[in-house]
């Protein structure tokens, strides 16, 4: 049950992390299909992104960080609005 709450929240931050990836970038950037293993055959190892096609790709990792780094922020910004109101 463990397992599945977490594969389900991974999904999650890398689904917002891809809006976040394609909000940030214009559309410019795209990101890694989600069952895809794009990033195994074209990036480096470990890469957080690389350039295909002359477009940037943002991996799997990379989508995952993006996610979680917006609800960290979020998180932080509600704290710090309940502490000044």
């Amino acid at each position: 049950m463990d397992e599945i709450i977490g594969r389900m929240l991974e999904i999650i931050a890398v689904q917002t992390g891809r809006v976040i990836v394609w909000l940030v970038s214009f559309g410019n950037w795209r990101g890694e299909p989600l069952f895809g293993d794009e990033g195994r055959i074209y990036g480096a190892a470990g890469a957080l992104s690389f350039v295909r096609d002359g477009r940037r790709v943002v991996t799997h990792t990379g989508l995952f960080f993006a996610g979680v780094f917006f609800y960290v922020a979020l998180f932080a910004a509600l704290i710090y609005l309940a502490a000044t109101v």
